[in-house]
């Protein structure tokens, strides 16, 4: 049987026209993207299509459009082998990350990729893109499987994990990279999957969970910042949860000033995750004694997971209406590979 393949475009560079009047890049409908990719006919799989109206550029992402997402699908997942999203670079690496927890029990692949040049342009890395991301949503293993059973982030030549990605470039074609999980495939002559690297559990009916709670915030550290400005911060109206970005393998100063601020955030149930600034590694928190001060004061290991991940785990744990405990709880388990413990 031929593959049956969703696409479900939301806009991004991969579908945007050149404005005649403005020479400004805005979002184009979905059949000039297809029109402009006439070699998609030779994969020949069954490929159906949503996108969104009208497409948006990624930066305007929100947890509205993550639930669209999420829900179509999960309407459609009984009737597809596998989903391509095509997304713009921005927020791709946030919502590959919030879709991994959104959809519980996934044994499909979700396949995000987009591009850094406009489909129609002569030379366009979205053409390949998006005719590896199918082939990728198609591809099954030796029993039959599915190869890809999670969110993923295919881009030029790799397939990284969706939430252990982050967007390091806006002008290479390898715009993605996983600093601390392995690539899923890389993509030279042929797709090369790594199969140590694919995650991988037990068969279960997909579960759509869409509660997402954006009662959550963060906080970049630098020489230099006061503990007013921590307080002011942690003291925002509704705040239940904070990733602070800290130095190294997760140091602060050791100001008692600053220390107590975060602490007294701590005791008020407010839940603060520490994640580094560093793109590779992760926290230690008893490495050092500036660690080892946040930890006493209550804040959370983030380990290795990435700023993105951290965020969207937040939001969706709050969401799920747990209180501080049991977010500290999840925030230190991996739930979908975001995370190595």
């Amino acid at each position: 049987m031929k593959p049956r393949i969703l696409i479900i475009y939301t806009g991004g560079t991969i579908g945007m026209i050149e404005d005649a009047d403005t020479k400004v890049l805005k979002p184009f409908d979905f059949t000039h993207l297809m029109e402009n990719v006439p070699k998609v006919k030779m994969l020949d799989y069954e490929i159906d299509n949503i996108q969104f109206h009208p497409p948006i550029d990624s930066s305007d992402m929100s947890i509205g459009h993550w639930q669209q997402i999420a829900s179509a699908i999960a309407d459609n997942y009984l009737g597809y082998d596998g989903f391509v999203v095509l997304h713009g670079t921005d927020t791709m690496a946030y919502t590959a990350s919030a879709l991994s927890f959104m959809l519980d029990n996934l044994h499909k692949p979700v396949i995000i990729t987009g591009s850094q040049l406009p489909i129609g342009e002569v030379r366009t890395d979205g053409e390949e893109n998006l005719i590896t991301a199918l082939q990728i949503a198609a591809a099954r293993d030796s029993h039959g499987e599915p190869m890809v059973q999670e969110v993923a982030i295919l881009f030029e030549d790799y397939l990284w994990r969706g939430n252990r990605a982050t967007k390091r470039s806006a002008d290479n074609f390898n715009a993605f990279k996983s600093y601390n999980y392995p690539y899923l495939a890389k993509i030279g002559l042929g797709i090369n999957f790594d199969a140590d690297a694919l995650l991988r559990s037990p068969k279960r009916p997909l579960t759509l969970r869409l509660e997402m709670d954006a009662a959550v915030m963060s906080i970049d550290l630098f020489p230099g910042i006061t503990p007013e400005a921590i307080a002011y911060h942690l003291a925002a109206p509704g705040i239940k949860g904070a990733v602070i970005r800290t130095y190294g393998a997760g140091n602060a100063p050791t100001s008692p000033a600053i220390i107590g601020a975060i602490r007294d955030a701590v005791k008020r149930g407010i839940v603060i995750v520490n994640v580094t600034q560093c793109v590779h590694g992760c926290v230690n928190s008893n490495r050092y004694e500036t660690g080892d001060l946040l930890c006493a004061a209550g804040v959370v290991s983030g380990h290795d997971i990435t700023f993105e991940a951290a965020m969207t785990k937040m939001m969706f744990l709050f969401g799920l209406g747990f209180g501080p405990v049991a977010v500290k709880k999840y925030l230190q388990t991996s739930l979908r590979g975001e995370i190595t413990i």
